[in-house]
């Protein structure tokens, strides 16, 4: 039976839980970071940019505003306060018939965001290479 992806990955953001990403990725997603310019190709690294996005964007102020949703692929708007700069973003979702995600891409704005984001994002990603 297919997963069904936006309810497992809207669970996966309420707890947090970066141990199910595994589950709901497909061994070759690719993901599109709003501040890396290529896309990282594969299960591992896309976890690694998730992890590092549960600790940066999903503090209390998280909220997704708005989803537009196709049979296997969703536009999820959100906003998020981090360090006093509002960030308005949306994760592009696509799947498969498996309801595993195949590809997975943020866009965020305003540009202060962005510089922020990359920062914070930065700073995650190197402290989790150093583990």
């Amino acid at each position: 039976m297919p997963i069904d992806t936006l309810s497992t990955w809207h669970e996966l953001v309420k707890t947090r839980n970066v141990k199910g990403l595994r589950d709901l990725l497909a061994e070759d997603v690719v993901f599109h970071s709003p501040v890396v310019h290529t896309p990282q190709t594969g299960r591992a690294v896309t976890t690694q940019y998730l992890a590092a996005a549960f600790q940066v964007f999903f503090n209390e102020s998280f909220r997704y505003v708005r989803e537009l949703v196709g049979p296997r692929d969703a536009v999820l708007e959100f906003q998020v306060e981090i360090d006093g700069i509002t960030v308005n973003g949306v994760d592009m979702v696509r799947w498969n018939d498996d309801g595993r995600i195949v590809d997975f891409k943020v866009m965020v704005r305003p540009l202060k965001a962005i510089n922020l984001i990359h920062q914070k994002m930065g700073a995650m990603l190197q402290a989790h290479q150093q583990q």
